[in-house]
């Protein structure tokens, strides 16, 4: 028997590339799942027959609180949600920055300490599982909105795992994809833009959504001794 068998985790934007192989895996466990989605019904409903969906805006508090209340005994939350926030005009930069730290940022810390006060309240602990990227770790050009929300995002994360430390403990940790071949970077690859990452050996291949997926369950297992860490799963891009 998994030691996640029977736990209720919320996967927050779940329903995307990288959400779905992380529910896969985890229903193969025997883990209950509550899958949020925004806006695409369709591609949510392809995990109806191993999650609750929930339609939920991480931008907004009501939302947020329905997503959470799905789950009868919260053991574990993981938030997938993100928006590139990529601009061409630098006149649009300002309103892409704010709009960018509240969904890259904003929203995923105050879901995340919500879930956190209802595991400590519950007397019960639990494991939160933060997205980041690659572009937070290292610097790209040209990533300002995005970057900087996801770095403000790890920043506020390990503070949410210093924060609630002490018995019963919720474990809080970030994981910062690289080039991964499902998600935002999918397009890019297809494009041929992150070509020369495995042309110059800087990279092995591009990463896949079960690579990810592993990084979740990792950060997941009841009792792990990890907690307020950022792991990059880049094949050594950042390096």
């Amino acid at each position: 028997m998994s030691a996640l068998d029977g736990r209720w985790i919320v996967l927050a934007g779940g329903a995307g590339g990288l959400g779905s192989a992380a529910a896969h895996m985890l229903a193969a466990e025997g883990a209950r799942l509550v899958v949020s989605y925004r806006a695409n019904v369709e591609r949510a409903a392809k995990l109806s027959a191993i999650a609750s969906l929930v339609q939920a805006d991480l931008t907004r508090a009501e939302d947020r609180a329905r997503l959470l209340e799905a789950a009868p005994s919260l053991y574990g939350l993981v938030v997938f949600t993100g928006d590139p926030s990529r601009v061409q005009d630098p006149a649009e930069l300002p309103a892409a920055m704010r709009r960018s730290f509240e969904v890259n940022c904003e929203g995923p810390l105050l879901l995340a300490r919500a879930a956190a006060g209802r595991m400590r309240a519950a007397g019960t602990g639990g494991a939160i599982v933060l997205f980041s990227t690659m572009q937070a770790v290292s610097l790209f050009p040209g990533s300002t909105a995005y970057a900087a929300a996801k770095a403000s995002l790890q920043y506020g994360a390990r503070l949410l795992a210093k924060e609630f430390r002490a018995a019963p403990e919720v474990r809080v940790n970030v994981v910062a994809p690289g080039v991964t071949a499902a998600g935002m970077a999918e397009a890019s690859i297809a494009s041929g833009k992150y070509d020369g990452l495995i042309r110059d050996g800087v990279i092995p291949r591009f990463g896949r959504a079960e690579d990810v997926a592993q990084a979740v369950r990792f950060f997941l297992e009841p009792d792990a001794y990890v907690t307020g860490q950022v792991l990059s799963v880049d094949g050594g891009a950042t390096l």
